[in-house]
């Protein structure tokens, strides 16, 4: 009975790109173990590490911020190719998974803010959930301003061109219904992407819902962001709405796609990990 009551929870995977990120893993470690407590009891978890061509000591400790007893996966790209091309990895690894989140592997979130914006998804009242700190319920602490305001800037820059309306576009840390992702649509290899698909998401008709959170300084680590470089995607993706024939949505939003997920992809982690695996 007790298996088959396992069998029939919801399959959570938990998505966490990764490059360089040895000194934030400790941290990493406790906020995981946070998360697990809070979603062991009513899902199966499975977290999915994506090597984005660390060169550090990245990939050899990671098994030791997986929860105890938590299956995980490491899939790694050998080189560098950006944020986007690490979710498209991880789209295109977590298989049948009803819900899937993206997060940080700095823990400027605190991961455990997950399980209320899962519980939204679960409750059929959001396909979408993000995590906003520049929500008027949200908030941040001791973030640099130069981080502060590009995302500020930016957000403030999609909810004036794009026909999506949110306070909040550039966190990484989300929830998805496992439906959309398995047929998301995105271009960007870079930072870009997380603004990509939630315009993605909007076109195609999912309900998009943000959830006030705290954005906490990095601890540890440094981020890979490449100012110049995204703020110029930032401005071609915003051009790209501004002239768009599609109600306002980048071009790329109405390109014909498959929406039909291999047999491989159906099966996903969830049926082939039975513990840790690597």
């Amino acid at each position: 009975m007790g298996r088959t009551r396992t069998q029939s929870l919801p399959r959570v995977a938990i998505v966490i790109p990764v490059c360089n990120e040895q000194e934030s893993l400790q941290v990493l470690r406790i906020r995981l173990a946070e998360l697990q407590r809070g979603l062991q009891d009513r899902f199966i978890v499975f977290y999915l590490f994506v090597d984005d061509g660390s060169t550090d000591r990245t990939v050899e400790l990671i098994p030791r911020a997986v929860p105890d007893g938590a299956a995980f996966q490491i899939v790694s790209h050998g080189t560098n190719r950006g944020l986007g091309e690490a979710f498209r990895t991880a789209f295109q690894t977590v298989g049948n998974a009803e819900i899937v989140c993206t997060i940080d592997a700095d823990c400027s979130y605190r991961a455990d803010n997950l399980i209320p914006m899962i519980q939204r998804i679960i409750e059929g009242k959001a396909d979408v959930v993000v995590a906003s700190p520049y929500h008027p319920q949200g908030g941040v602490d001791g973030v640099p301003a130069w981080r502060l305001g590009l995302s500020r800037w930016c957000s403030q820059l999609y909810r004036v061109v794009s026909p999506v309306k949110l306070y909040t576009y550039t966190s990484m840390f989300r929830a998805y219904r496992g439906a959309f992702v398995r047929e998301a649509q995105f271009q960007s290899t870079g930072f870009v992407s997380t603004v990509e698909i939630l315009m993605s998401a909007s076109y195609m008709g999912y309900h998009i819902e943000e959830f006030p959170v705290v954005l906490h300084r990095r601890v540890a680590g440094t981020s890979k962001m490449r100012i110049l470089r995204t703020v110029g995607q930032h401005l071609r993706l915003a051009s790209g709405c501004i002239f768009s024939r599609e109600r306002g949505y980048p071009p790329f939003c109405s390109s014909d796609h498959d929406a039909n997920v291999s047999a491989e992809n159906e099966t996903g982690p969830f049926m082939k990990v039975a513990g840790n695996s690597r």
